[in-house]
């Protein structure tokens, strides 16, 4: 208990899913979390929760995709708890659709979100960051690193990710640390999403559970514990790092 305390954290896509597990953690552990999210009801259920359980957090609702929205998250964070200490840009969304069937739009959207975004957000927040010393956790996927049917969209935003947090590691050190974590197959409202792209969606999900070495979905607790690792102290030597935590998905075992 009490990693973060004293700390500051903004959280993007928490307001359900791997972004809600990590605002409910990182505030059990003491940070002040500003979480973003579109959807204002979720964003309040999950702000009611944390404060209900004695954390302090606070909703700020917008387009993830649009510079304004970064920018309000960031002065949300300095306004209200004085500045920035830990970023962890999570939201993002699937773009399914192989390339012979899904539109430009798809195309933009999942880039605008999943790679844009992100780095509006480490740029509109990097100088608060290097006031106080800070860390950086991007939540990527294996899809960096292996195809997924109908997802290039998708694979290639997390593709990106990857280089784009190496690059960062070298630009920002030594103050602030850089890191990614790249989940497999976690039971959130997105995975199921996901499988849609299969024609028998159950059948998808039971596939990849049975080619993983451990046997089990990972849970968004499981993802929390890790980006709470990276985002404090005990991880003071990390930085650059695309962490796999995939219940051995990747291994090929």
């Amino acid at each position: 208990m009490n990693r973060l305390k004293g700390k500051t954290a903004i959280v993007t896509g928490g307001t359900s899913g791997m972004g809600r597990g990590i605002a409910e953690l990182f505030a059990a552990e003491g940070a002040a979390v500003v979480i973003g999210g579109r959807d204002v009801d979720r964003g309040r259920e999950v702000v009611d929760g944390i404060t209900a359980a004695g954390g302090v957090a606070t909703c700020v609702s917008g387009d993830i995709a649009t510079v304004e929205a970064n920018q309000a998250l960031v002065d949300a964070a300095v306004k209200r708890f004085g500045g920035v200490d830990i970023l962890v840009p999570n939201a993002g969304v699937l773009g399914i659709g192989g390339v012979k069937d899904s539109s430009i739009e798809t195309w933009q959207q999942t880039i605008d979100i999943n790679l844009n975004a992100v780095y509006y957000l480490i740029k509109l927040a990097v100088p608060h960051l290097l006031e106080r010393g800070g860390s950086i956790v991007v939540n990527g996927s294996i899809a960096a690193f292996k195809a997924f049917p109908n997802h290039p969209a998708y694979c290639a935003s997390k593709g990106a990710l990857v280089s784009l947090v190496r690059q960062l590691a070298i630009d920002l050190a030594p103050t602030i640390r850089v890191n990614i974590l790249c989940p497999g197959q976690v039971d959130t409202p997105l995975l199921w999403d996901s499988a849609k792209a299969f024609p028998d969606p159950k059948t998808a999900v039971q596939d990849a559970i049975d080619r993983i070495p451990l046997k089990r979905l990972g849970t968004p607790e499981d993802i929390a514990k890790a980006v709470l690792f990276l985002a404090s102290d005990e991880s003071s030597w990390i930085t650059g790092t695309a962490l796999t935590i995939d219940g051995g998905l990747m291994t090929g075992g």
